[in-house]
């Protein structure tokens, strides 16, 4: 009898240091959970949709500016850059349907992740890359002399030179409608691009801070710093 009783007390110091283990590690968890949310939301959610609608913003407004002329170059017209940043959005709408785990303990969560900091990653690049195009553009613009020749828009940088390049904007009947709506689409195109630069530029920054400094100096070097401290003890 007094085997079993000792067994049983035994039994029951096990499952309450089972216990107390799973309450030590609840705080932990939901500390994670916490820092993976913000405003009860999950971390992706607040870039993805802001990367939506200006991708979308961007792609409608590329596609406009390709109405105007037809011979726009494909640089001028950045929905290529909208498309991008759609797809980005898209991969971390992906990584919302994903379960949470810490660590990175799962392939899909650690592929899915990579995939969303290196699209966002050219997303930057794709959206710095229109900015410098539409300014350029614009630049070009305030500078042009233009008449309308053969249903079509020629301008030049120097009316006294004569050799001199001409740019040609065909399917324009007045150029003077032409240059006013290609100045407020490239205005808009440099401001939504540069929105859309610094979004992907900051979710970049969030999840290299989340993968490097939230978990990896925590959890790896203070178990380090208490063994050490068990041994000076000893």
């Amino acid at each position: 009898e007094k085997s079993t009783d000792s067994s049983k007390t035994q039994e029951s110091a096990m499952k309450k240091k089972k216990k107390q283990k799973k309450t030590k590690g609840d705080p932990k968890t939901g500390q994670e959970e916490e820092s993976h949310t913000c405003c009860g939301c999950r971390f992706p959610l607040l870039f993805a949709l802001l990367q939506l609608a200006l991708g979308i913003s961007v792609t409608v407004l590329g596609f406009l500016m390709a109405g105007i002329s037809s011979s726009l170059l494909v640089r001028d017209t950045p929905y290529w850059a909208g498309i991008i940043v759609c797809v980005v959005s898209l991969v971390g709408f992906v990584m919302l349907c994903i379960l949470y785990q810490p660590d990175e303990k799962t392939c899909v969560q650690f592929t899915v992740k990579l995939m969303y900091f290196l699209l966002s990653a050219l997303g930057l690049v794709a959206c710095v890359l229109a900015v410098a195009f539409a300014a350029h553009h614009y630049l070009q613009m305030t500078k042009f002399t233009c008449d309308t020749i053969l249903e079509s828009c020629q301008c030049k940088l120097d009316t006294a030179d004569p050799l001199g390049r001409t740019f040609v904007y065909q399917d324009a009947g007045d150029c003077g409608s032409l240059t006013s709506m290609l100045n407020l689409y490239l205005l808009l195109q440099m401001v939504l691009n540069l929105i859309a630069a610094l979004v992907c530029l900051s979710a970049c920054f969030v999840m290299w801070k989340h993968r490097y400094q939230v978990f990896y100096v925590g959890v790896r070097f203070y178990p380090l710093t208490a063994t050490e401290g068990q041994q000076q003890k000893v």
